[in-house]
């Protein structure tokens, strides 16, 4: 077989990612015909810049989705004969298949890993930042509600943390050999000895507590005046969270448990993210606990969780919103940064940042390695950055 031309390489790309194109297409249609019964979502529609940021942004999302249909191999299967080939070499043994985007160092098809990379980053940003959200609201509710020493210890802690660059913080933490060395047992003598337990399941299992923590307070301050109903409500998560922690914590479901470095970064993320969400809700309900109807709630006898939670937190979500969506962006950049340091993810994970750094030592002479993962990070921040901009122009309307 011959190798492809250029366009022949372009239709064939845009017809492998056939199920994100029709996925796309069936959410702007369905979305735009409804836009009116959709809320904020709906009025995204409205918004030129919005549609193009949320078109970008699920463009990915359906990548990732669709990711085991899209990739022709596996993201870590080396192909014979075919080390460092460009995009549209023919695949030896085979009579249709084509390395799309050409492969890496190793033989790897860029296309496959660079289509998997995308689970990747939408599943530890987006998630990493909501449990970040979960815990600076928890803390930063009542720290604008009450003020007093509860104010200042909790801001005091956000700044302390804040005051460390973000980068040197994660580097200390993601780096393998300090991090299977945190949590380390003393008691037989004085060598360290690693525990079965580490950093990345107890830091996994305090995030979740947390966001349990967070979910029983906002079921209870509802419903505390029907206690059988607040009951039954708060079954269901306390189930889901002894399911979570079991898998990340105890590792009681193996092949379901994340990979130790996946859980570090996730951690991570959540700790360096957490205070600037902190310093944000603090400051929304500084504002908004000022409104008559907090005055009128009060009046009612409501209590200050009730307050906080079904009063101040739905009339600030439309900063929140907006500010969540710039910061999955900012996560997904701190995540590209680590992987192209080498750290963090494993070295053979498909990850965009670490497939820059592969590449960037051959983008003289074989540039399709690091421009594609370049190109896919780069337009993910920007639709995301695109998507917030609409956000803010629509609630700034309401």
């Amino acid at each position: 077989m011959e190798p492809m031309s250029t366009f022949g390489v372009v239709s064939g790309t845009f017809l492998a990612l056939t199920p994100v194109w029709i996925a796309l297409i069936a959410t702007f249609v369905l979305s735009i015909m409804f836009k009116r019964n959709l809320g904020l979502y709906g009025k995204l529609f409205d918004s030129p810049i919005g549609m193009i940021g949320f078109a970008f942004v699920m463009f990915w999302v359906f990548t990732a989705i669709f990711a085991d249909v899209i990739a022709p191999y596996d993201p870590l299967q080396q192909i014979s004969g075919m080390r460092l080939k460009k995009p549209g070499t023919p695949v030896p043994g085979t009579e249709d298949m084509y390395a799309l985007l050409g492969t890496d160092t190793l033989g790897r098809d860029i296309f496959s890993r660079l289509v998997m990379g995308a689970r990747i980053v939408l599943l530890i940003a987006p998630l990493a930042t909501l449990f970040a959200y979960v815990i600076g609201m928890l803390l930063g509710l009542p720290a604008g509600y009450f003020g007093g020493k509860i104010d200042t210890v909790l801001s005091f802690i956000a700044n302390l943390i804040l005051s460390f660059p973000v980068i040197l913080l994660m580097f200390l933490f993601v780096t393998p050999g300090i991090r299977d060395y945190i949590m380390v047992d003393f008691s037989s003598d004085l060598t360290p000895q690693p525990r079965d337990i580490l950093l990345p399941e107890v830091g996994g299992g305090i995030v979740l507590s947390v966001a349990l923590a967070f979910v029983l307070t906002l079921i209870w301050s509802k419903t505390r005046t029907r206690p059988q109903k607040a009951f039954a409500l708060m079954a269901v998560p306390v189930v889901v969270w002894l399911m979570l922690i079991g898998v990340v914590t105890f590792n009681a479901a193996p092949t379901l448990a994340p990979p130790p470095e996946v859980l570090i970064v996730f951690v991570m993320v959540v700790f360096v993210n957490a205070p600037t969400m902190f310093r944000i809700v603090r400051g929304l309900t500084l504002e908004i606990q000022t409104r008559d109807y907090v005055a009128a709630a009060q009046t009612r006898g409501e209590t200050p969780w009730y307050i906080m939670l079904w009063e101040i937190m739905p009339n600030a979500r439309g900063p929140i919103i907006v500010d969540f969506s710039l910061r999955i962006g900012y996560t997904t950049i701190l995540l590209g940064t680590l992987g192209f340091f080498g750290i963090g993810l494993g070295s053979e994970s498909p990850d965009w940042g670490l497939m820059i750094n592969d590449g960037r030592r051959f983008l003289s002479s074989f540039p399709h390695m690091a421009l594609p993962p370049a190109f896919s990070l780069m337009s993910l921040v920007l639709g995301l950055n695109l998507l917030a901009d609409g956000l803010r122009e629509e609630s700034l309307k309401d």
